[in-house]
């Protein structure tokens, strides 16, 4: 796996995806193909909740090309082809974490988790913060298993809820080192 940056104070970074998988920065010259790997990501999700009436399927091309130049996000590709997009922005402190989207092919391969962990470790950001739905159980437990824990539900009116969840991004540091808490 190749990445494009890391942020050496943070954990080492884990290795979960294919090892040919090249992780890069995102740019709005990507929208196109990310527009794409999201539409086709988010069909699973739309089928879990019985309507196609969600953002991440009625978005425009011209509203992910704005999304894209107005805040940041990494792409993997394998072999060229782009299997998995990650996007996100930095305000105060927080690493609020848009849309994860995997090509549904590659769904369960790590991808998800390798791009989570790439965007904590390219933020200078305190925590991390990132929402589902209440059906959406796959989610939940991979967001569960890097770390997250539930901070609040918010009803939508349907019977479910949104989830956020947040991660503390902070390095506790070396457990042996004096002053360090772990």
């Amino acid at each position: 796996m190749t990445t494009e940056s890391t942020d050496d104070t943070r954990e080492p970074f884990r290795d979960d995806a294919p090892s040919d998988v090249a992780i890069a920065t995102i740019s709005d010259a990507d929208a196109g193909e990310v527009l794409t790997l999201q539409r086709a990501a988010f069909v699973s999700e739309a089928q879990i909740y019985g309507s196609a009436d969600m953002p991440p399927l009625t978005q425009t091309l011209a509203e992910v090309e704005a999304e894209l130049r107005s805040g940041g996000g990494l792409t993997a590709r394998l072999n060229g082809r782009l299997m998995g997009a990650i996007r996100y922005v930095e305000d105060d402190g927080v690493l609020l974490i848009g849309r994860i989207a995997i090509a549904p092919d590659m769904q369960g391969e790590g991808i998800g988790r390798t791009l989570l962990e790439a965007a904590e470790h390219s933020s200078s950001a305190h925590v991390a913060e990132l929402f589902t739905g209440s059906l959406s159980e796959a989610n939940i437990r991979l967001y569960e298993a890097c770390g997250y824990r539930e901070a609040e539900r918010v009803p939508q009116g349907d019977g479910t809820d949104q989830v956020f969840l947040r991660k503390p991004l902070d390095q506790v540091g070396d457990p042996s080192e004096p002053g360090a808490s772990g």
